[in-house]
Formats: structure tokens, sequence, C-alpha cells
């Protein structure tokens, strides 16, 4: 599930998941899905395990009454954090594979509501990179690349997802994840 790979490498639909050291507040214990990613223009994405516990419907008078009403909110990263912005996936067993839609509009949104295999989030704000900042980061081991899974659409939890992440990279890190987040209420 690790990857440090080549730096060439283009990790659009990746999932970064940070290090437990990671002491930065606005990535500490976080998953961020990639969307897009090039070493030249940076990267863009939302962290996907840190639920508001509020809905598009109670927010958005415009989403109060229809299919997106129901729809999680999500804190997506520090960058923009007024602005809403709607992603969606879906994972195909039978394919392995793994489709994201990410900034749809909200038709496009609804569309895929109907979809049974589909997930839709609505995210405050998005996570970006500079060009090469990412690939900085990953060389001082602040994330550690991991592919999308049936796992990530299946365990998509809020904050538990972090440790699970953590802990399927094997033994090395899942002492780490499972330690508290302030070592002092040890």
């Amino acid at each position: 599930m690790e990857n440090k790979g080549s730096f060439a490498e283009n990790y659009s639909g990746s999932l970064l998941i940070s290090h437990p050291r990671l002491l930065d507040p606005n990535f500490r214990r976080t998953v961020v899905l990639l969307s897009a990613h090039s070493r030249e223009d940076g990267a863009v994405g939302v962290i996907l395990n840190r639920p508001t516990n509020k809905v598009l419907g109670e927010i958005e008078d415009e989403f109060a009454f229809g299919s997106l009403a129901r729809v999680p909110i999500y804190l997506g990263g520090p960058v923009a954090s007024n602005q809403i912005l709607l992603v969606a996936w879906t994972w195909s067993k039978e394919e392995s594979s793994f489709k994201l839609f990410f900034g749809i509009d909200p038709d496009r949104a609804s569309e895929l509501m109907h979809n049974p295999h589909a997930t839709v989030r609505a995210f405050q704000g998005y996570s970006g990179w500079t060009g090469g900042q990412l690939e900085v980061e990953l060389e001082r081991d602040s994330w550690i690349v991991s592919q999308a899974n049936s796992r990530f659409v299946n365990d998509l939890d809020g904050y538990l997802l972090w440790k699970k992440m953590v802990a399927d990279l094997g033994p090395k890190y899942t002492l780490e994840a499972l330690s508290p987040e302030d070592p002092s209420f040890n």
C-alpha cells in the first residue's frame, strides 16, 4: 500500500495519509483524496476525515429541500474554506476501479445520488500544494501515498478513517496510529 515511488509519478486519484509524526494542525491525522497532481502545477485534494456533523440542507438554502439536502459536509482543507465543493466517487468491485468526480455541479451530484455505488460529499474548502511542494513533503516523510481501494470506500467514517488507514500500513505504523493524539493523556 505504501508508495514513495518516483516523483515523476502522478498521484491524482490517490490518498495521502499524514504520517503519524506530522504535527501541522491543518493536516495532523488526516487522509487527503487527491484530485489532481503534477510536479509542475502542484496538487489539489480534500481532507476526507474531518466531518462537520452538518449537512448541505442546514447551511445552504438552495439545497434545503432538494436531493442534496442530506449530503454530509466535511472540512476539505485550509484553502477557500468559505466555499462548498461537491465531490463524488464510485468503486466498482468487479473491475476494482475507482472513479472520481471532483468539483461537480449540483445537477451532476444529484444524478450520482441515484447511483447505488456512488458516494457524494460536500467539502468546505480544499487542500492545495504549489508545484514541487508535495514532492518536498513526501521526501520529508510527511505523507504516505496509498491507492484508493474498497476499504477506503467502505470505511469512510470520519475520524477513525486515519487510524484504520495507518494501521493497514503494517506494524511499523500501528503503534503510532493507536496512540492518543496528546501523549500526556496516555
